[in-house]
This record gives structure tokens, sequence and C-alpha cells, in this order.
């Protein structure tokens, strides 16, 4: 089994459900100790929510150095009914050539690809010209309001200099190395209530049914287009994702309807734009309504440059293949990094069967992974 192989079944083995990090952390701090880090645990949030976070830095051989950045989380989503899974989603299994095991591809196998490769780098280069560093959270899978946000406004309140950043998201679709995420679309939800008079179904002019003065709204917001999108981004996406009206009696017409909705921005919109075209549309449908918004992630975009570059030719160097950059996809910690980085990608595992039941990697790709986050160190660091 090789050293990586080795890291990331530890890792898989621990049962870090957001926002427990269940000692991750405290041994990838171990690793990289030992390599001449100064690491430091900055937890956050409440008693009841309490999140890890992990930051280590090696400086660079001198004050003005660049530095580049390893981000990722040690948190995994539940792994669902233990009974589906084909072994235990926490006792890391080898099967038909895959590494089977929650957090399999997201991401503990790129957490332990990074320290490995950051272990043959500096024993090949003991005293590297950039500076090296991590960025750790167990709040990237829940409400990411006290993991990497919270160590970025700390960074950015010392005046960290951050150069490059490389979060390992498994953003491979068909195999390991075709994609590379260079940005992300922004998320702006919203809860709708559209208020109306409860009565008896058999009484309509006696009631005010919310659903029927709701539909017209609905389907107009459904319908529009809200912007072409441009060269990195598609054309942003409005979807309703819940809806609820009814008292459950078949003879009431219900006095409210509540409406879960999401937009995907891209750079062509901005979230106060979105929101007053919503209530615009609202506005001229007459509602009695109420939003609460709440904005996920503003989002970000690293024009192609050094980064993506020596990433591109490390990938083509190990697997032959010619990385896509590519925006599409959710959210991630990257748009709170890129808020002080100027160049952050993301790249990682294929993402076939994350979230899923048998999580999952191919073993052949654990070895290649490490290797291209080493040659890309190398091209950047040395």
């Amino acid at each position: 089994m090789s050293p990586t192989q080795a890291l990331a079944q530890e890792l898989i083995s621990r049962r870090s459900i957001t926002p427990q990090d269940a000692g991750c952390q405290t041994l990838l701090a171990a690793r990289l100790q030992a390599l001449g880090f100064a690491c430091e645990a900055l937890p956050s949030g409440p008693d009841d929510f309490r999140v890890s976070n992990l930051w280590a830095l090696r400086p660079g051989a001198t004050a003005d150095a660049p530095v580049l950045l390893f981000a990722g989380h040690t948190d995994v989503v539940p792994p669902g009914p233990p009974e589906q899974w084909h072994s235990d989603p926490f006792v890391p299994t080898v099967r038909d050539g895959r590494l089977y095991g929650r957090g399999a591809a997201d991401m503990k196998t790129s957490l332990a690809a990074m320290v490995v490769a950051v272990e043959e780098f500096i024993a090949a280069h003991p005293h590297p010209a950039a500076g090296l560093a991590f960025l750790l959270t167990s709040d990237e899978e829940g409400p990411a309001r006290d993991g990497t946000v919270k160590v970025c406004e700390l960074l950015a309140a010392r005046g960290q200099r951050l150069d490059w950043c490389i979060v390992g998201e498994p953003t491979s679709t068909a195999q390991l190395g075709d994609v590379i995420k260079n940005g992300r679309r922004g998320s702006l939800s919203g809860r709708l209530t559209v208020r109306g008079v409860q009565g008896h179904i058999a009484y309509p002019h006696l009631a005010k049914n919310p659903i029927h003065l709701a539909a017209p709204a609905l389907a107009e917001l459904a319908a529009t287009r809200w912007d072409d999108g441009n060269a990195h981004f598609p054309p942003t996406s409005w979807q309703m994702s819940n809806i609820h009206a009814g008292t459950g009696a078949t003879n009431v017409i219900p006095g409210e309807l509540v409406v879960d909705f999401n937009f995907r921005f891209s750079t062509e919109s901005t979230p106060g734009q979105l929101r007053q075209r919503v209530h615009a549309v609202l506005d001229r449908h007459a509602l009695d309504y109420t939003i609460d918004w709440s904005l996920g992630g503003e989002p970000f975009l690293t024009p192609p440059g050094p980064l993506s570059a020596a990433l591109q030719a490390a990938i083509h160097a190990e697997t032959g293949l010619s990385a896509e950059l590519s925006t599409s996809g959710g959210t991630s910690d990257g748009r709170f990094i890129a808020k002080i980085c100027p160049q952050v990608v993301e790249f990682g595992p294929v993402n076939a069967s994350i979230h899923k039941i048998d999580e999952c990697v191919d073993l052949q790709s654990i070895e290649a992974l490490k290797n291209i986050y080493r040659r890309t160190l190398e091209a950047l660091a040395a």
C-alpha cells in the first residue's frame, strides 16, 4: 500500500461528520509539523456546533516569497442507511480496484495526496523558494459559517500573503484530470411566503387562495432569462426547490403558501439586481408576500494564469489529458479564499460517487493525484 493510500484510509476511518473532525486535523498537523510547518488550531462556533479549523504555514526562502496554499475539509456528509452500503462506510475497504468509504472522493483522498506530495517535495527541496500553507476545516459540508470563512477573515486581518490556492474538491468527471474548476457560480436563496385568506373550499368567494394568486408570478419567474452568462459562466438559473401550502384537509383553502427557491448566478448578475427583479415581478402581480433572503456565496473566477497552467501541465505529464477549465457545479470554500488570494482553483478525484452510498475512488488515481500535486509544487514552489 502506498503512503498516500495508507493516509487516505486512516482519514476515512475517522467518523468526521460535520462539524466533527474526529482527530483528522491533529493527525495531519503532526505530519506537517514534522516538515517544519507552524500549525495553529483555530476552533470556532457555538459549543453545540464547534468547528475545527487548522492553519499551517511553512515560510518561503525570503520575506517576500510567494505562498502556495492547499485547502480542503476534513468533514463528510452523513453516510445514509449503513445497511445499504456493501461495507461499513467508516471502515475503508478495497474492492474491485476501488477504495470505498465515506469521504473517499470528497475529499480525504485529496488531503492525503496533498500532504504526501508536500512530504516528497520537501524531501527533494528542503529549502524551497515559495512558502507553503494548509487551510483545513470541518465545516464545509455544513452551514460553512465557522470554517474557512472565519480563517480567511483572520488571515486578512493579519495581512497574510497568499498567491496560489489549490482546493482539493473532487472536480474530475469521467477520469482523473479531465476538469479543473477555476471558478464557481454564486448562490442566492430565498423563502417566499405568500399570504391569502383561509376558508372553506366550497365558498371560494369568502377566501383568497395564495396558490392561485402566486401561480402566474411563479410561472413568470421560472420563465425569466436572468442573464446570458459569459465566456466563463452559463446563464443564471432560478429554480424552486420546495413548495408547501395547505392544512392536509382536502376541503380547506390554505391561508399561506411557502416556496423555497435558489439562484445559481454568474458574474453578469449581482445579488442586489436579482433580488430587485424578483420583487418587481411579485409586486406587479400585487401579491401580499415576504421573502427571507440568504446569500450562500458570490461567484468567483480565476482567469487562466500561472496556477492553472502549472496544474494543467502537471495533469498532462501524469495522465496525458488536457484538463478543461470549468465553473460548473455547486459552491465550495474557494469562494471565501478567493477574497484573499488572487488565484484559486479546485482539483481532485472523480466526483461520480460523492455524497452517495458506496462512495469510492479508483485505486490507480490515488498515486496519480499525489503526483499531480507534487508536479505542481515543482513548477511553482521550488
